[in-house]
């Protein structure tokens, strides 16, 4: 594969959308035809592996090919259905009813640190940054998603059903 198709390959994969021919000519400053022969050539080299090119008209990504993007789903969306722990299951609910709710705050209602806990949630994509909240260094304040309300089967947090006894205010 030659330099270019490298380059193609690099600028793609980098890239989080599709790309116009255009807009890969200017960034390697080659001709149309040229960029078209080695895209040719990177989507031969692709082969059978695990990420193919794309194309519609004029616009080129490097996409994961179909029969391994249940696997890819998996490894960046693990399934959420049972594999909560029970501090996970309790900072979820904190941040649900109090939201939007800081760290410390949270870690105050649970009397232990909940870094590593809200972390795990973020990548689950049930908990996000939802804004920054007043006072020293703005910490972040912790809110729902909208993956919290598929996965409960909620149309909106509204529909929480009431707390079982106080959570402090």
């Amino acid at each position: 594969m030659d330099q270019l198709s490298r380059a193609l390959e690099a600028i793609l994969f980098s890239s989080n959308r599709a790309l116009k021919v255009r807009e890969l000519q200017q960034a390697t400053e080659a001709d149309r035809e040229t960029v078209e022969g080695a895209l040719e050539e990177l989507g031969q080299a692709l082969g059978e592996r695990g990420l193919m090119l794309q194309r519609h008209k004029d616009e080129v990504q490097l996409v994961t090919r179909p029969e391994v993007a249940a696997y890819v789903r998996r490894a960046l969306r693990p399934d959420v259905t049972g594999r909560l722990s029970a501090a996970a299951y309790e900072t979820l609910a904190i941040v649900a009813y109090q939201q939007p709710v800081t760290r410390s705050r949270i870690e105050e209602i649970r009397g232990v640190s909940c870094e590593s806990v809200l972390g795990n949630l973020e990548l689950r994509d049930l908990v996000t940054e939802v804004g920054r909240g007043p006072g020293p260094g703005q910490p972040k304040l912790y809110g729902t998603t909208m993956r919290f309300l598929q996965v409960l089967g909620l149309s909106s947090v509204k529909d929480l059903p009431p707390p079982r006894g106080a959570i402090p205010a």
